[in-house]
């Protein structure tokens, strides 16, 4: 028989450990989102993987913890909270020694959906634990504690991570969570109290499984279409089954008891257009730090410690003006905050279209960081207020957790769509400048044969040694150029989110 919602806040004494359980859960999922695109580099380099390859491993990862997080949040409210939660923990665990054991690329992006997976179990629930074991008058400071703590590990995790590459091996960048999940799963036997939602009624498995489809189907052919080509069978198939399942997927949420996206909530304008917002800066974000650390350690020169720190100015931004950014809303409204914030994000991805090979990391991307980081800072607190503000308190939960779902669905299409992008803009500049070096047709064929590699295209073994140089000046050059594209992509996306607050939220504060 199922037990009762637990209703009796939790001990005095057990709210640290509680807290502590929480944080570090979310920290893996959240250090295990962002520390890998910094191993980018080192994963092209020991499996010698294509872009397409690596796409895979934050692709694989990114697609069950978008296309699953509500459904974790619901098997939390069904099942028990904190059942779901070390449940998450434990297949991240086991997935994280997978991933660290692998012997070759596609073992890897196996192991990485197992850890989506998983994420999607813990990290709806470890907010829910928190609100469920601590009384209303300490709940917020208790929220407050978890965003503080996940923010600070979300900045250190690519430093940590980027100094485990750089000094032991990118496997340790898994392994390391082995010993974290161990002291979660004890905090949690020991100290958690077990809750679960009063009004749950079932899983919306159709939901799940037709949307994780649809998106996964539509991720592999934009994904694979560079390397097989738009007619490909595969390519054409998995397209058209992933559109398919796209377009099903609103009519099976309309006729579901208990749908993991209620549509009423998008009758709301404002909430309509928050998401849509949170759709175009998130796929900004979300394709720029995919190709960034690939930029910085294989054509800037950067150890891999430096480029998982190169980010911090824009985290530390975001962390210190949130507080400030919020106020604003009570101040001016939402929705001239989340006009000029995009805005000047979109300034900051320009910024960084400007540096070339060369130069310091003070003079050339940290001025972009800096204005990066103060537009993010403006649009994050007015944007999640305006969200939780659109719909009633019983639906606070579901408007939250499907705004964390668009935005991550929004950097898996981006790095799938913008993969492609990033591709043909290096083929054709790489093509344009082997033509100017002259170099020999069957060499050049052979080097655009590798153009999927991007910055880690080799030069031909058998070249002659006088185009060498050349060559590998121009693969740098090439991907610069690519990236130029990307960051300016970025700013338009940006541009374009300011353009959804123009026409769609409200000038009405929240209150």
């Amino acid at each position: 028989m199922r037990s009762a919602a637990v209703d009796v806040p939790c001990k005095p004494e057990a709210g640290p450990w509680i807290l502590a359980a929480a944080i570090l859960g979310t920290s893996m999922a959240f250090i295990d989102g962002t520390v890998v695109n910094v191993a980018l580099p080192a994963l092209q380099s020991s499996f010698r993987a294509t872009v397409i390859d690596v796409q895979w491993v934050v692709e694989a990862y990114g697609l069950f913890l978008g296309a699953l997080i509500l459904v974790g949040g619901s098997a939390g409210d069904l099942f028990g909270r904190r059942r779901m939660f070390l449940s998450g923990v434990a297949l991240f665990a086991m997935a994280s020694a997978a991933c660290g054991l692998a012997r070759d690329i596609d073992q890897l992006i196996a192991a990485r959906a197992l850890q989506g997976v998983g994420a999607a179990l813990l990290t709806p629930g470890s907010l829910a634990i928190i609100s469920a074991s601590f009384p209303e008058q300490e709940r917020g400071r208790a929220i407050g504690t978890w965003s503080g703590f996940s923010a600070m590990t979300t900045a250190l995790g690519p430093v940590l991570g980027g100094w485990l590459i750089q000094h032991a091996s990118w496997r340790w960048i898994f392994f390391i969570n082995l010993p974290l999940a161990a002291a979660v799963l004890v905090l949690s036997w020991w100290r958690v109290p077990e809750s679960r939602g009063p009004t749950a009624k079932q899983i919306d498995l159709p939901g799940a499984l037709v949307v994780t489809v649809g998106l996964g189907g539509l991720v592999y052919g934009l994904i694979e279409s560079p390397q097989l080509g738009w007619g490909h069978l595969r390519v054409v198939g998995s397209l058209g089954l992933g559109v398919a399942c796209l377009i099903a997927f609103p009519f099976i949420e309309a006729r579901a008891v208990s749908p993991m996206v209620p549509l009423k909530l998008f009758r709301a304008r404002t909430f309509s257009g928050a998401n849509l917002l949170t759709l175009f800066l998130y796929a900004a974000l979300g394709i720029f730090f995919f190709v960034f650390p690939m930029n910085l350690i294989q054509v800037q020169g950067y150890s891999a410690t430096v480029a998982g720190a190169a980010a911090l100015p824009l985290i530390l931004l975001i962390f210190f003006l949130s507080r400030w950014s919020g106020g604003l809303v009570a101040r001016y409204g939402p929705k001239l905050p989340l006009i000029a914030g995009p805005v000047i994000a979109a300034l900051g991805f320009a910024l960084f279209a400007v540096p070339s090979v060369g130069g310091t990391y003070w003079t050339t991307f940290f001025p972009a960081f800096v204005v990066l980081g103060f537009g993010m800072a403006i649009s994050v607190a007015p944007l999640t207020t305006v969200v939780m503000g659109a719909v009633d308190a019983d639906h606070a939960g579901a408007a939250s957790g499907i705004n964390n779902a668009v935005a991550r669905v929004a950097g898996l299409l981006a790095i799938a769509v913008f993969g492609i992008v990033m591709v043909n803009a290096f083929g054709v500049r790489l093509g344009h400048e082997l033509a100017i070096l002259e170099v020999p047709q069957r060499a050049r064929e052979e080097i655009q044969s590798n153009r999927v590699r991007l910055a880690a295209t080799e030069v031909p073994s058998d070249i002659d040694p006088k185009f060498a140089p050349g060559v590998k000046v121009a693969v740098s050059g090439a991907f610069v150029f690519a990236f130029r594209v990307v960051a300016c992509s970025s700013a338009l996306l940006a541009l374009a989110s300011a353009a959804t607050a123009t026409l769609l939220i409200d000038h009405k504060p929240s209150s």
